[in-house]
């Protein structure tokens, strides 16, 4: 389950050719999982960023989970499934370091490589980033696409980023 989250640090946009990361934003997202069998699992929710590494997925589709990262620990609610999972993240994601090796392709995509993975990174009209591609650990190819994007200079209040749970929701500790 690990192997999903490592996608959860890339929010960021591009300004004037330089990558940077905004104190906060919030934007739709649509992620597409496709195995090789070119199955397709197709996610949807909301997506909450501030500085400097909180993250806070709220998945709408098809399954009702959050999910809540600060770089150093990541904790799933499953509200389907009534259960709450924490995990430490023992392999950290750094996000300078992406950003560090973009690298232009085409005028709207840049390439990233990062611990022996390939981002794919594209931005809109408005250089806002709108989708990142890479292939996971099992060789799954994930597309995200981000929409609707606010952004803002400040962080956002540090209990907007927290996953709330029902106390009765059972707990899983790795």
């Amino acid at each position: 389950m690990k192997r999903i989250f490592s996608i959860f640090f890339i929010p960021f946009f591009l300004f004037g050719g330089e990558i940077i990361l905004p104190k906060s934003f919030s934007a739709n997202f649509t992620q597409i999982i496709t195995n090789q069998q070119k199955e397709k699992i197709i996610y949807k929710g909301k997506i909450l960023y501030s500085s400097p590494s909180n993250l806070k997925w709220s998945y709408t589709s098809p399954t009702k989970k959050d999910v809540c990262s600060n770089k150093e620990e990541i904790l799933i609610v499953d509200h389907d499934l009534e259960q709450v999972s924490a995990y430490m993240i023992d392999n950290g994601f750094d996000l300078l370091e992406i950003i560090k090796k973009a690298k232009p392709v085409r005028p709207t995509v840049y390439n990233a490589v990062y611990k022996e993975h390939i981002y794919t990174l594209q931005v809109n009209q408005r250089n806002e980033l709108s989708r990142v591609a890479y292939k996971d650990e099992v060789d799954n190819s994930v597309l995200i696409i981000f929409e609707n994007i606010h952004s803002k200079n400040q962080p956002l209040h540090p209990k907007d980023m927290q996953c709330m749970y029902p106390v009765d929701y059972d707990i899983i500790e790795e």
